[in-house]
């Protein structure tokens, strides 16, 4: 069984992050053309446990007290699985035992379910939190989050709204933008409503790693540039673009097979990042070899780079 949690990995956001996969298998509220981990299997609104919330707690600070034995920084414990991970029921649970230790705890969430009061109380816990929006009219917003059918962007973005102004850590927004989509309208749209957040960061995203669907691709650099002048005319200098992927370093302990298993499980890994883990371990890519034979793992190749990424099950 892979660990829950992995890394640290270096964030575009939050610098070094140690993951917390709290969510088993992709399960999603959203199944976004765009996701690097894939299609969701299991489309879902409904709050559950995916794991012993004391043995999480443990696996975490375990994982911290081994890293700070070897010196290693970590700016953030972060909950980013590979699905929603406001479904965690415990999630504000974890978090508070975490932060109890002394460590700043941020959640990257896509929002969904922030409408539910007890979402909202549990994402108050954290030190971060960010949200996204994609699109706020609802045809494009189906088109490119495929959400589970009763969800409503109306109701989501009044419950973000609700969350903002009670929340007293650091919010930030993500919007993806994805090829052959007209945003010269829905970028000022986008721009209101996130405005209307208050978030201390935004972010301008595309896709840099293999996507979910092959025939998602970033859109042109003209369509980035438009998007972004729009967001700062209205949202001002907080506002920022990501269109490379992040470079730093990645921390490797235990089993070399079972390290790389459980960071491709929510995070596809160049080629080149795969090797520098194994180099710390010791290990060689006869490791990529296993986790191919055995179905856990695949090689392909997108935007002219080569990404180890973890197969559907």
């Amino acid at each position: 069984m892979s660990s829950p949690v992995f890394g640290p990995v270096p964030s575009r956001r939050l610098g070094r992050s140690l993951g917390v996969n709290n969510v088993t298998g992709k399960t999603c509220t959203y199944n976004c053309v765009y996701c690097q981990a894939g299609r969701t299997e299991d489309l879902t609104i409904r709050r559950r446990r995916f794991y012993d919330p004391e043995w999480l707690i443990d696996q975490v600070l375990r994982r911290v007290d081994e890293l700070e034995k070897q010196g290693e920084k970590i700016d953030y414990v972060t909950f980013v699985p590979n699905g929603e991970p406001s479904l965690d029921i415990n999630v504000g649970r974890e978090a508070s035992a975490i932060k109890e230790a002394g460590l700043r705890v941020a959640i990257i969430s896509n929002g969904s379910l922030l409408w539910m009061d007890d979402v909202r109380s549990d994402l108050g816990v954290f030190d971060l939190v960010s949200v996204k929006l994609d699109a706020v009219t609802p045809r494009l917003w189906r088109i490119i989050n495929r959400p589970y059918l009763h969800l409503s962007i109306k109701e989501i973005i009044n419950g973000m709204k609700a969350f903002s102004e009670t929340f007293s850590g650091e919010l930030l927004t993500e919007t993806m933008l994805i090829n052959n989509i007209d945003y010269a309208i829905e970028a000022k749209l986008l721009a209101e409503t996130i405005a209307s957040l208050r978030p201390s960061r935004v972010y301008i995203m595309v896709p840099v790693r293999p996507p979910a669907e092959q025939y998602v691709e970033p859109p042109s650099t003209k369509t980035v540039l438009s998007v972004y002048e729009r967001f700062r005319e209205r949202i001002g200098d907080k506002v920022y673009y990501l269109t490379d992927p992040e470079e730093g370093s990645f921390t490797a302990l235990g089993s070399a097979e079972r390290e790389v298993l459980s960071i491709i499980s929510v995070h596809p890994l160049r080629l080149d990042q795969v090797v520098e883990i194994l180099e710390k371990r010791g290990a060689g890519m006869d490791v990529v070899d296993k986790l191919v034979s055995k179905g856990l793992a695949t090689i392909i190749e997108y935007m002219g780079r080569k990404y180890l990424v973890r197969r559907s099950r």
